[in-house]
């Protein structure tokens, strides 16, 4: 088991000389970004308990950031820590979370530890390889989209019910996205981590090796349970390294979303148009079929595309796996009862860094409790699950909609998501086939189909970019750049329709891939932020539900929609990107410059 996990045992060491510093000598960040109160109260409990500290220079602290915008601070204060400073952090974040048992105590220290380490070598490290798993998301997601019209050719299945494809692959990413994030809980985070990759990697190759449609649907399923653990799993992992100040990297996360499609698609435009049959030429199964049909020798394209996807999957896994040493999440060894080796952790990433820590067993100890008195602070499987399942139990959800405000914040975020999450691949997901079908004489050529797509995905990446920025702009905000891009996303869908000229569809695909990335970078950002810490999980956890629960129901709508009018997914996938739009602007809640609660 130890090499399936991680090759490089002898990284987990046990001691890392030189990084632990006396309490005393430590200090703690206060990030600059900060709600104004929030900053005034910790101020304030600051000037109580230095001593040293001369009262005036705290007051005018205080009439600063009273004078400044609200989240403007503009420099980190610095606090020394002792022991007592310390458990009256934990005391008050147990206080807002609702647990305080010896687990919850302790996890509250190992986060306040990796605050202090602050953003380094590792955590860009993991930034990269968890960005791998968005990578590939995207990169299959769209990958099959790409082979539709060739296999539709190839096995001699109808346009519309090729489309099974894509709901294949769509049930697999349901079930590995529930799958994996449990699994994650009870098995480890590195375990997982190395998996999702792999079976991704060897399922689509055998993809490019399938014999029959039925036989391609099953490894597209197979092929979805690898990849749909990446999101769930990366997401929760590159949190869990992240210092608190810094988790708005796990938004810019979404910048490997646009590269998986840019990457596919530049791949199909090689391979697709040169290796591919006659179009016209019926399925060699077909009856009746002569000599001049489409052979599996003549129609390679599709193929060569997975095995290649594939092949970067695999290569993506092995950087994982042989370049770079994962450090098992310290949450997840604190719940196992393995504590001594969750402050190694947290020593490892210091070390990593070049930084100091003051994190010590025996601090655990002295703010969590001697396991000798309290136990070891662990978390049976059951219990793991349990809290796993709890997310969406009725006492977590309930909160959620405590009050008017944030009750209807919850219920149009819930509706955006669930919206959008059928919307995009009712568009997305087929744009190949509305591409190939779009010309004025009724089909565009095969390497022009895949020239557009490639041009849409690569003026799609600055999108995300774009987004990152905006979000922070003065009357624009996260609602504002969300509801923008989303209108212009659904406008467009429904200008996309309008001509059949492939230049004119090619210019509103562009500014449709633009916009819409905006749009999804900003409501993965804006969803977590607007949630109270308590639950957060909840929240964002049925989001994701939603919006891949209509994700499998988007394929189904667009092959029964279709068989009366071509353009009726497109103009469904309009329609819910507008009512997202509505839901956006009605949502009451602005997170710009604001502390999270």
């Amino acid at each position: 088991m130890p090499f399936w996990t991680n090759p490089f045992t002898q990284n987990d060491r046990a001691e890392f000389l030189g990084v632990v510093v006396p309490l005393s000598q430590a200090t703690r960040n206060v990030p600059t970004t900060v709600d104004a109160p929030a900053e005034k109260d910790a101020i304030q409990s600051q000037d109580s308990s230095s001593p040293n500290e001369p009262k005036d220079e705290n007051h005018d602290k205080l009439d600063r950031v009273g004078s400044e915008e609200v989240g403007a601070a503009s420099n980190p204060e610095f606090s020394h820590l002792t022991i007592e400073s310390l458990r009256a952090e934990v005391e008050t974040g147990l206080a807002s979370s609702g647990n305080d048992s010896t687990y919850d105590r302790k996890a509250t220290v190992i986060n306040l530890a990796i605050q202090d380490i602050g953003m380094g070598r590792y955590q860009w490290q993991l930034f990269i390889l968890c960005g791998f798993g968005w990578f590939a998301d995207n990169l299959w997601l769209q990958g099959i989209a790409l082979t539709l019209n060739q296999v539709s050719q190839e096995f001699g299945v109808s346009s519309n019910h090729v489309r099974f494809t894509t709901a294949s692959l769509f049930i697999g990413l349901c079930l590995g996205a529930s799958m994996w994030g449990i699994a994650s809980d009870v098995v480890g985070r590195r375990l997982a981590f190395n998996c999702t990759l792999l079976i991704c990697g060897v399922f689509g190759v055998c993809v490019g090796a399938a014999p029959t449609w039925i036989g391609l649907c099953g490894l597209s399923a197979s092929l979805g349970l690898g990849v749909g653990g990446n999101l769930p799993v990366d997401g929760a992992l590159f949190l869990e390294f992240l210092p608190t100040a810094s988790t708005n990297m796990l938004t810019l996360l979404s910048i490997w979303w646009p590269l998986g499609q840019l990457v596919s698609s530049l791949i199909a435009w090689g391979f697709i148009p040169n290796y591919s049959c006659t179009p016209g030429l019926p399925a060699c199964s077909a009856v009746g079929a002569g000599e001049d049909c489409c052979r599996k020798e003549d129609n390679m394209g599709w193929r060569y595309l997975c095995y290649t996807m594939g092949a970067l999957t695999m290569l993506m896994w092995a950087c994982r796996f042989f370049l770079f040493h994962l450090y098992e999440s310290p949450k997840f060894l604190l719940s196992r009862g393995r504590q001594e080796e969750a402050v190694q952790t947290v020593h490892a990433i210091a070390f990593k860094n070049k930084a100091h820590t003051w994190l010590t067993v025996d601090i655990l100890n002295e703010i969590g409790g001697h396991p000798d008195v309290v136990g070891k602070p662990t978390l049976t499987t059951v219990e793991i699950i349990k809290r796993t399942l709890s997310k969406f139990s009725g006492e977590r959800i309930g909160p959620l909609f405590a009050n008017k405000r944030l009750g209807i914040t919850t219920a149009l975020l819930w509706f955006c998501w669930a919206t959008i999450g059928m919307g995009y691949p009712l568009f997305n997901a087929f744009l190949p086939q509305y591409l190939a079908h779009s010309g004025s004489g009724g089909e565009t050529p095969v390497n022009i189909t895949y020239r557009n797509y490639a041009i849409t995905s690569i003026v799609g990446v600055p999108g995300s970019l774009l987004g990152c920025y905006t979000v922070n702009v003065k009357f624009i905000g996260r609602k504002g750049t969300m509801a923008i891009s989303t209108l212009i996303t659904g406008i467009i869908l429904f200008c996309f329709t309008v001509t059949k000229d492939s230049n004119s569809q090619l210019t509103c695909t562009c500014l449709e891939a633009f916009f819409q990335n905006i749009m999804y970078g900003v409501l993965y950002a804006y969803t977590p932020e607007v949630f109270p810490a308590p639950n957060r999980g909840t929240g964002t956890g049925v989001s994701s539900f939603f919006n891949r629960l209509c994700g499998v129901m988007a394929p189904i709508v667009a092959i029964y929609a279709s068989t009366s009018n071509a353009n009726a997914p497109i103009y469904a996938s309009g329609g819910l990107m507008l009512a997202a739009f509505v839901a956006m602007v009605l949502l009451p809640i602005e997170t710009r410059g604001k502390q999270t609660l």
